[in-house]
């Protein structure tokens, strides 16, 4: 299916929280501790009584928190240009498209429109695929940072509240290993966001400076690709 390149900047600019959670460890039973936390003697003791199971999507907490809201929104508007860019030139090989299958076309200009579009793409998608490894490294980056705070507010919601388990929901079911939770009874998202805005301090972002929402099960960032050359 082809993509839009038309599509908002949110959509190609979208938390990847696969990545940095697999390279954190979010699905250990311990989660990193904060960059300067305090030494092992600090750490919470648990309840070895305790059961309750509860589930939290990382993903949707680290982007919810008002400090992923803000960077995100700043990663968006840095990436702006570039996208802008991209669209610009995917417009031109769109163009050349619609030039190539015109009617009346001779078979001359064919071949010399065919090898404008053939140069235009390969230097497009080269571009498109800088520009997406950036996008991911850098947002890679404000996941990991978030999460590496975030990960000592759940254990101590979790001491407080006597849970025996916390499961990751960020990845659905049949990718990811939970088949279902009761968002009900059991999610706890919202309380983890709240918990690290608070203890962050970091204030709500100004209406229209933080970044826009992406679509549910939207995990990656997306530079769409062009619509191959017709011969």
């Amino acid at each position: 299916m082809k993509l839009k390149f038309v599509c908002s900047i949110a959509a190609a600019v979208v938390l990847s929280v696969a990545a940095f959670a697999q390279a954190t460890g979010s699905s250990s039973a311990a989660l990193p501790p904060a960059p300067g936390a305090a030494d092992a003697a600090s750490t919470p003791t648990f309840n070895p009584n305790a059961t309750k199971i509860a589930a939290i999507n990382v993903e949707q907490a680290i982007f919810a928190t008002h400090e992923g809201q803000r960077d995100m929104g700043a990663l968006q508007k840095k990436f702006e240009p570039k996208f802008n860019d991209l669209k610009t030139k995917n417009d031109e090989l769109e163009a050349l498209n619609k030039q190539l299958n015109a009617a009346g076309t001779t078979q001359e200009k064919k071949d010399e429109i065919t090898r404008q579009i053939d140069q235009k793409k390969k230097a497009f998608d080269r571009e498109r695929q800088d520009v997406q490894e950036d996008a991911q490294g850098q947002q890679s980056e404000i996941g990991q940072r978030i999460f590496q705070k975030m990960g000592p507010v759940i254990m101590k919601y979790a001491q407080d509240n006597a849970l025996g388990m916390i499961i990751d929901t960020s990845t659905p079911w049949p990718n990811g290993p939970v088949l279902w939770a009761n968002p009900a009874s059991l999610d706890i998202t919202k309380a983890v966001v709240e918990a690290y805005n608070a203890q962050s301090g970091v204030p709500a972002p100004a209406p229209g400076t933080g970044a826009t929402r992406p679509p549910a099960g939207t995990t990656r960032p997306t530079v769409p690709a062009t619509k191959p050359p017709a011969k």
